[in-house]
């Protein structure tokens, strides 16, 4: 009887599903098996370890292991900032500002800079915000450059190196060269005066030009606290089977179609807007970290950038993402294990999507599951304030001490230059200021 209803809800909340398919029979039985307990469902309490490598580097303490001098700079670089603007405190870029206030209470600090490993700059250049909250890169190359004149100028240490021993926190869409658009990016290229410097910016993509070696992938920002207020029973069905909110088309921005997420997202709606498996908008309901925590499958699909904060959301909330955006590099892939705990589809099999997933056996589904509610994994996606052992800010200063010591050629010989700094767009050489 108790099945009997089940699947009675099941068709009244998703559809009749035609059970002549094997692939989606086998998803209505995981369903079903789920909301009756015959399979364990996976919770906080009850996870994997992760095994081998990953788990181990996850599990690093930075502390003892590098020192990091931040440099004091002018207010009109941070501090003025965000007072003309406090949405930046919550939006996605603003690892740039927690990164910062996190680091001047870290045990890692020192105020000493002659036993410096690593030199901090902080400065916040995704503060420049739209009527909508976007940011605006525009201004970024000249705020950044106008800092490192700063440095330059007043300590002898980016002279030395010309930043090699220097890390930048550089959240834009496409990181250091500053633009939202792909095509544009490409064609400004990372921002000349930061060649030498590491990054740790969101944007991580092979072969790509906005990408350097050495480059830190790390999570976007996700308010920690406002993810917590919406936890619900670990123990609800996942009655979902596929789950996305978001944009199909940017028609304000590319009118013509195609050359938003590459198409990727216009192929999910026009496929299966109607398939009774996937519950997809364009539009957000106040339920929808609720909903994540429903559903078996997230999409996490490329945008204007690969990456987008419902890989971090993906993870909190247990729902395994489905990450289409080809050659991504996710955020502490080698602390994370990614391959084990997604699944991974290319943009050209998206036609194919309802039959990759209906694919895969409920034991991976379950394994998966498990994996995601492993409470390190979670915390390494977070930046929490007061910050926590493994979290975000961790797993960024235990990227930065695998790269030490640093190699001979950080160093330069005196009075020898390797970077060029009347390079760059001529827009980019215009003074800064704060407007």
């Amino acid at each position: 009887m108790i099945r009997m209803e089940i699947v009675e809800c099941w068709k009244r909340r998703r559809g009749m599903v035609v059970l002549t398919v094997a692939g989606r029979y086998a998803v209505i039985m995981l369903l079903l098996m789920v909301a009756l307990e015959v399979l364990p469902l996976a919770s906080a309490e009850e996870h994997e370890r992760i095994s081998g490598s990953a788990g181990d580097v996850l599990e690093d303490d930075p502390v003892g292991r590098l020192k990091v001098f931040v440099y004091e700079l002018p207010s009109k670089y941070n501090k003025n900032v965000l007072e003309k603007d406090s949405r930046c405190l919550t939006h996605m870029f603003a690892t740039e500002i927690f990164m910062h206030e996190f680091l001047l209470t870290s045990a890692v600090r020192t105020l000493n800079p002659d036993e410096a490993d690593w030199f901090y700059t902080p400065v916040y250049t995704t503060c420049d915000l739209t009527p909508n909250g976007l940011p605006l890169p525009f201004k970024s190359p000249q705020m950044m450059r106008s800092a490192i004149q700063y440095i330059s100028n007043q300590w002898p240490y980016w002279n030395r190196t010309e930043g090699a021993d220097h890390f930048f926190v550089v959240p834009h869409d496409f990181g250091a060269c500053f633009h939202y658009q792909e095509e544009k990016a490409i064609g400004r290229g990372i921002l000349p005066l930061l060649q030498r410097a590491t990054l740790v910016q969101t944007f991580g993509q092979s072969y790509h030009v906005c990408l350097k070696d050495g480059s830190i992938v790390v999570p976007p920002y996700c308010p920690p606290q406002k993810m917590q207020s919406h936890l619900i029973l670990p123990s609800t069905p996942r009655s979902i089977f596929v789950y996305f909110r978001g944009l199909f088309y940017d028609v304000g921005n590319d009118p013509e179609g195609g050359y938003y997420a590459r198409g990727a997202r216009a192929s999910v709606w026009e496929n299966f807007k109607n398939n009774p498996l996937f519950d997809i908008s364009t539009e957000h309901p106040v339920t929808y970290y609720e909903d994540m925590q429903r559903a078996v499958f997230c999409l996490c699909p490329l945008g204007w950038a690969p990456w987008s904060p419902r890989l971090v959301e993906g993870v909190i909330f247990g729902c395994i993402p489905v990450i289409i955006a080809d050659d991504i590099v996710l955020p502490f892939a080698d602390a994370i294990p990614w391959e084990e705990i997604g699944v991974f589809v290319a943009e050209k099999d998206v036609p194919n999507l309802d039959t990759i997933l209906t694919s895969i056996s409920p034991e991976v589904v379950l394994k998966k599951q498990r994996l995601l509610a492993t409470p390190a994994m979670k915390q390494a996606m977070l930046f929490p304030q007061p910050a926590q052992p493994g979290d975000a800010f961790h797993q960024i200063l235990n990227g930065l001490a695998r790269k030490l010591p640093h190699d001979k050629n950080t160093y330069l010989e005196p009075g020898h230059s390797v970077l060029n700094w009347s390079s760059g767009p001529p827009g980019d050489l215009k003074p800064w200021k704060l407007s």
